[in-house]
């Protein structure tokens, strides 16, 4: 069961090789794009007319306006110290941990091998450089580039949006 019946896929979404995604308890916007190998977790919400490639990761606690491009293999956190275990010793369950929330706005391009660290928001027509690790908040426009990821510049032939 790929795609659990409690998804919500809006009109004209394209799911890429069905039985090889992972989709539950998610809303999807109408026309997005998800490729292959995706997994979009419980309560993430992606907009209208987004891509999401290949072999990425979008985790609980994660949303995504509309026309947000996501590479192949970006992978989200929403766990700032993730452990297996409680203090007791026995496997953590929903209720040991928090989920912190993270934002990518309208626009936003997530290059390639991307991680993105829970708790930021990626501005509105912002570029994230393939294999940046985002720990910080992006500005609206901004390029960012590097490990931590660094403003590298503004983006370019951003379209503003209304």
């Amino acid at each position: 069961m790929p795609i659990a019946p409690d998804v919500v896929l809006g009109k004209d979404v394209q799911v890429f090789q069905p039985d090889l995604v992972n989709l539950y308890g998610c809303r999807v916007g109408n026309g997005t794009k998800i490729g292959a190998f995706v997994e979009i977790q419980k309560n993430v919400a992606i907009g209208a007319r987004c891509k999401v490639s290949s072999h990425s990761f979008v985790c609980e606690g994660v949303t995504i306006e509309d026309e947000v491009f996501v590479g192949h293999h970006v992978v989200f956190i929403n766990d700032r110290y993730p452990c297996a275990t409680a203090d007791d010793g026995q496997l953590q369950t929903e209720t040991d941990w928090e989920v912190v929330p993270t934002r990518v706005k309208r626009g936003a391009s997530l290059g390639s091998g991307a991680v993105i660290m829970c708790g930021v928001t990626i501005g509105q027509a912002a570029l994230v450089g393939a294999g940046a690790v985002v720990i910080s908040d992006v500005p609206d426009g901004a390029t960012v580039a590097g490990v931590p990821a660094r403003v590298v510049g503004a983006a370019k032939d951003h379209k503003e949006k209304p």
